[in-house]
């Protein structure tokens, strides 16, 4: 693997990691300046970030005036400079609403259900370029179509995956939370999965499990999840 393509790995890696960020978006109101605002956010299988916000918003309106945004994410820790971060570049637009988007934003952000009854809509952006740094002196621009993931089906599969090990492997996702993170949880629940690992909710904590490589299927994820239960590695 290259250096630049080491950076594609891991600038995707932090993308599905965090699940907050910097939403700068262009004011109309304020003569064109940038307008920084916190949201929360998910990735989709192509690993764009989306979004739900309020239509009432003052990032929302500016989105709808100039779609032109940035979004900036970073690995939490002590020292910002010394970590990982991220900035999206491109294009935001709104998303329909369907019920297994919904269903999944709502597995990571249970507390967002009341939103759904008021004027709160998804957007996603699409990137035009990222600036990935991934620490002292190691900066790249990064391409939209290196750091989107291959082709694969885990969209379609996601819903039924997650159902049967929660239903029937709820004890080995406990166990996992164990072994990489010494927590001893109560509850553990998977809530997503995608081409570079999974997530758990333990006892509402979000975990981060990431596969060594990529994944296209649900048949090839399942083989990892043994791998890791198995070996710890």
């Amino acid at each position: 693997m290259t250096g630049a393509e080491a950076s594609w790995k891991q600038a995707r890696r932090l993308l599905r990691a965090e699940h907050a960020g910097l939403l700068s978006t262009l004011s109309g109101h304020l003569g064109g300046y940038p307008y920084g605002t916190a949201v929360s956010y998910l990735t989709d299988q192509e690993a764009r970030p989306f979004f739900l916000i309020s239509q009432l918003a003052e990032h929302t309106r500016n989105i709808e005036q100039d779609t032109r945004v940035s979004f900036l994410v970073y690995e939490q820790s002590n020292d910002v400079q010394a970590g990982e971060r991220l900035t999206v570049v491109g294009q935001a637009a709104r998303m329909a609403t369907t019920e297994t988007l919904k269903e999944r934003y709502l597995r990571y952000f249970p507390g967002a259900e009341p939103y759904f009854d008021l004027d709160f809509s998804f957007y996603r952006i699409e990137p035009v370029t990222l600036r990935y740094i991934g620490g002292p002196a190691m900066a790249r621009w990064i391409a939209p179509g290196d750091i989107r993931p291959p082709r694969n089906s885990l969209m379609e599969q996601e819903a039924d995956l997650l159902r049967r090990y929660n239903r029937d492997r709820a004890g080995d996702l406990q166990f996992l939370c164990r072994r990489y993170y010494g927590m001893s949880s109560s509850v553990a629940a998977m809530v997503g999965v995608d081409s570079d690992g999974f997530d758990l909710m333990a006892d509402g904590q979000l975990l981060r499990f990431d596969f060594p490589d990529f994944v296209v299927d649900a048949g090839q994820a399942e083989a990892e999840l043994a791998r890791m239960l198995e070996t710890g590695a």
